[in-house]
């Protein structure tokens, strides 16, 4: 009889650590689940933070590239000196280049300034003549450019009438203009400022006036002044 009972009671304790250890096990890789759930979600929020943390880093960069300051530089040649220029500005400053291009086209004739008879010493005479239409006089994108430069030859004191009307048909507000002449003896003079006027808006610098075979040295030194 008590080997019946120590047999039980042996039973029983082997059950009973057999279901402590199963119980200790399941604990176990509850844990073990539960550290690895754990671990899953904090890769998934540092992968989180990393994607936004890029986005918001994409989006500044993209704002920096949108806020840069953007140059125009906008021309009239008659004689192809004038494009020299804006051309060589263009390219030491990286900027965006226009042309103002008259419907009717100035020729040769038409420039003959000892010619009573020829186009512009008309114009010249005759203010009403002076509203020259364009083959366009706005600019794709004109609200991107922060600086403008206006190029022009000089006629009689003034600039070629071309120009008025571009500067007519633009809003120059909050943009920084800087014109800039070629002549062979004439000065810049009041030209500057009669566009300003014309304009009627935007911040506008003293001008200046190069040569018509200006040298690439006269070029880069006025570029390096007005930066």
């Amino acid at each position: 009889m008590k080997k019946v009972v120590i047999g039980i009671v042996i039973a029983i304790i082997i059950i009973a650590m057999g279901a402590g250890a199963y119980f200790m096990l399941n604990s176990n890789k509850e844990k073990k689940s539960d550290n690895l759930n754990q671990n899953a979600l904090s890769l998934n929020d540092n992968i989180n933070i990393e994607k936004e943390n890029t986005s918001v880093m994409k989006n500044e960069n993209t704002e920096n590239s949108n806020n840069q300051s953007k140059t125009l530089v906008v021309y009239f040649s008659a004689q192809n000196h004038t494009k020299a220029v804006a051309e060589k500005i263009a390219d030491k400053l990286d900027a965006d280049i226009f042309e103002i291009i008259p419907e009717d086209k100035y020729t040769s004739d038409d420039l003959d300034y000892t010619d009573e008879n020829a186009r512009v010493f008309k114009e010249h005479d005759d203010e009403s003549l002076r509203n020259i239409k364009l083959e366009k006089d706005t600019v794709d994108n004109w609200e991107e450019y922060d600086t403008i430069l206006i190029g022009y030859p000089i006629w009689w004191g003034n600039a070629a009438w071309p120009v008025n009307t571009f500067v007519k048909a633009n809003d120059f507000n909050g943009k920084r203009v800087i014109p800039f002449c070629t002549s062979s003896s004439s000065g810049l003079g009041q030209s500057g400022k009669i566009l300003e006027r014309e304009a009627n808006s935007g911040n506008w610098e003293n001008g200046h006036r190069f040569q018509s075979d200006a040298t690439d040295e006269e070029i880069n030194a006025w570029i390096d002044n007005i930066k």
